[in-house]
Formats: C-alpha cells, sequence, structure tokens
C-alpha cells in the first residue's frame, strides 16, 4: 500500500486534473504521482494492443459521459481489449518474454525494488517501489525491449 508520510491533501487523491506542484502527472490518461518509494502499479503494452481506430470510436461513443465516468468507461474497455488479446501478442513468444522479464529484473534493487510482475500476450503489469524518478524506469524498460 502507498506510504502516507508526506502530509498530502485527501482532495489531491481524487481522480481528475493533476494540481500544479502537487507530484501528480497525466497526459490525457491515468493520473500517477511519481514520489520515490511509493508503490507504483504500471501497465504498459505492445504498440498494436488497441487499434487506433477502436480507441477514437471510443472517444466518440463517451464522449456523452462526464469526464469522471468517462475515464473510468474508457479504462473499462481498454482492459477489456488488453485481455481479448488484439495485436501481435509477441509477448507470448517465450524468448520474448524472456527479454522483458530480463529488463524487468536488470535494475531490481538499484533503481527500483520490483515487488511482482506479469506479462500477459500484448501487455504488461509491474508493481514496483522506485528508488529512482519514474519516467527514467520505465522508458529503460521499453528502449532496452
Amino acid at each position: 500500500m502507498a506510504e502516507q508520510s508526506d502530509n498530502s491533501n485527501p482532495a489531491e487523491l481524487e481522480l481528475g486534473a493533476p494540481r500544479a506542484g502537487s507530484g501528480w502527472h497525466s497526459r490525457g490518461y491515468l493520473p500517477h504521482r511519481d514520489k520515490l518509494r511509493l508503490l507504483q502499479s504500471i501497465t504498459f503494452r505492445l504498440a498494436d494492443s488497441l487499434p487506433q481506430e477502436k480507441l477514437r470510436q471510443l472517444e466518440e461513443t463517451l464522449s456523452v459521459l462526464v469526464p469522471e465516468e468517462r475515464d473510468q468507461a474508457k479504462r473499462r474497455q481498454i482492459e477489456t481489449w488488453l485481455d481479448a488479446g488484439l495485436g501481435c501478442c509477441a509477448l507470448r513468444h517465450p524468448a520474448v518474454a524472456t527479454a522483458v522479464q530480463n529488463s524487468l529484473l536488470h535494475f531490481d534493487g538499484v533503481r527500483y525494488h520490483l515487488l511482482a510482475w506479469c506479462i500477459m500476450p500484448n501487455h504488461v503489469h509491474v508493481l514496483i517501489k522506485p528508488h529512482t524518478a519514474l519516467a527514467g524506469i520505465v522508458q529503460s524498460w521499453k528502449s532496452f525491449t
């Protein structure tokens, strides 16, 4: 569970627009907080796992909902599509999955503490406690693999 030692404002934890200077970031999708030693659940996917046409249709369909409902519905649908195994599913090949696993294990204990991971056919779930900036950690996994 996330560490609560920093005096965060509980209102800051609500989904929505991240407050400037709060440590929360968003680029149009799930907001996240980059803070050292704060448990992080990370999902990354193969580029073809979510067809752009499906995403455009989903945005159009959900445009009638209020932002909070739209975000929740979008996340649910994306998870459904990821679990359906769309795209080339290169991660189902043992050699490719092993390369991804090796990249996750490479800096375990140095840049982060790796707690759990699951490599799916077209996406990866990771639970870490970072010791360095989250963006650099994720970038290193993606560039290596």
